[in-house]
């Protein structure tokens, strides 16, 4: 097989204090199985990111690591993060989310968060939800804003005249920010079943009146695209009730952030989602859950999410789609097979449970079946 010209991938693992480390090296033993077969011509530089950075250099987002990705064609990024306690050790704009996740996106202006919520026919009696329910299975992308929206708007914090601590906080978007990711979620949706779910608030959020306005301007651009609006607190109810309606979602920054976590409720664990950060220039790839330091050296953490989280890298920065589907079909069919980590083994009979790196040995089994 013909290599492709060799990438430079920059690999941050995760913060020591959670399974970032654990399930990276599932991942990277994927990298290396493709490396190996000659199919993926790649140089890795590992780089600090997160909360250890902080412990050990006095910053979440070192000047070195800042560096080696700007320089990089592509990121993989494994969860972040601490406990409660050991949050409150950090000072609150050097904490992971704020000091390390918020500016990562905000230099290479990842606007568009890809999270695919998918599950097979096979794989839908890890759902908590009733099989009838699933059908065939679950196959949607939520497409989440996320450089904009509360998480980025100006902040304050004070005492007001009455003597009492308030705090402040913008919602704040323009149309050229609203336009680019809705344009991106109609291209998906015209690559797939041709139907998009637009999720909102606008009975309360002027956010979300121009959110509406711009899109019925780009729908104008996509006539093959049916166009259902939905408020988010129905969509929330909806995703329950019926997850197989959707296909492509597409929602500002806080929406996608709360209903991508239910999405995982649906497919049964966070672990099974991964997800990809798009930006125009440069991207990163990373699973959607937290670090879980209540699993830290246990080998238990499912590591679909990261692996997963490589398959999107393969195919959305590194052209190999190819590569990404023998990635897919790999992990479908060992859950298919009923070999799961512990989270998808609490309500279902009949699995064989396996660590974090028995897992990742059997999706290597699969790939060099492939």
């Amino acid at each position: 097989m013909d290599q492709k010209n060799e990438n430079t991938i920059i690999i941050s693992s995760g913060d020591e204090s959670g399974i970032g480390p654990e399930i990276m090296a599932e991942a990277l033993r994927v990298l290396d199985y493709f490396i190996g077969e000659q199919s993926l011509a790649l140089e890795i530089e590992v780089a600090p990111l997160g909360a250890q950075a902080y412990f050990d250099q006095g910053d979440p987002f070192p000047p070195r690591t800042k560096a080696v990705c700007d320089s990089a064609d592509v990121i993989l990024k494994g969860p972040v993060g601490l406990n409660h306690n050991e949050t409150q050790l950090i000072p609150l704009e050097f904490r992971p989310e704020r000091g390390a996740i918020l500016p990562l996106r905000k230099r290479y202006d990842t606007f568009a968060n890809y999270r695919p919520v998918r599950l097979s026919e096979e794989m839908k009696q890890f759902s908590p939800l009733k099989n009838a329910l699933l059908r065939q299975g679950v196959d949607f992308v939520i497409v989440r804003e996320l450089v904009g929206g509360l998480y980025f708007g100006e902040k304050s914090q004070g005492i007001n005249p009455d003597g009492l601590r308030y705090v402040r906080e913008a919602l704040e978007y323009d149309e050229a920010q609203i336009r680019r990711i809705i344009i991106a979620a109609f291209k998906l949706a015209s690559s797939r079943k041709s139907h998009l779910h637009n999720i909102h608030k606008s009975n309360v959020l002027l956010s979300s009146e121009l959110w509406n306005d711009v899109l019925s301007e780009v729908e104008a651009d996509y006539p093959d695209v049916r166009v259902t609006h939905l408020l988010v607190d129905a969509a929330a109810t909806a995703m329950c009730l019926d997850p197989t309606q959707f296909d492509v979602m597409v929602m500002e920054n806080m929406f996608g952030d709360i209903l991508s976590d239910q999405a995982g409720g649906i497919l049964g664990s966070l672990g099974l989602m991964p997800s990809a950060c798009v930006g125009e220039k440069k991207s990163y790839f990373e699973p959607s859950h937290g670090s879980a330091p209540d699993l830290r050296g246990l080998n238990i953490a499912n590591p679909y999410s990261m692996i997963g989280s490589v398959a999107l890298m393969l195919d959305m920065s590194l052209g190999r789609r190819d590569l990404a589907d023998r990635v897919w079909s790999a992990l479908f069919h060992v859950l298919g097979s009923g070999r799961v980590t512990q989270d998808l083994s609490a309500h279902v009979p009949d699995v064989e449970v396996v660590t974090t790196s028995e897992f990742g040995s059997l999706v290597l089994d699969e790939l060099g079946g492939a």
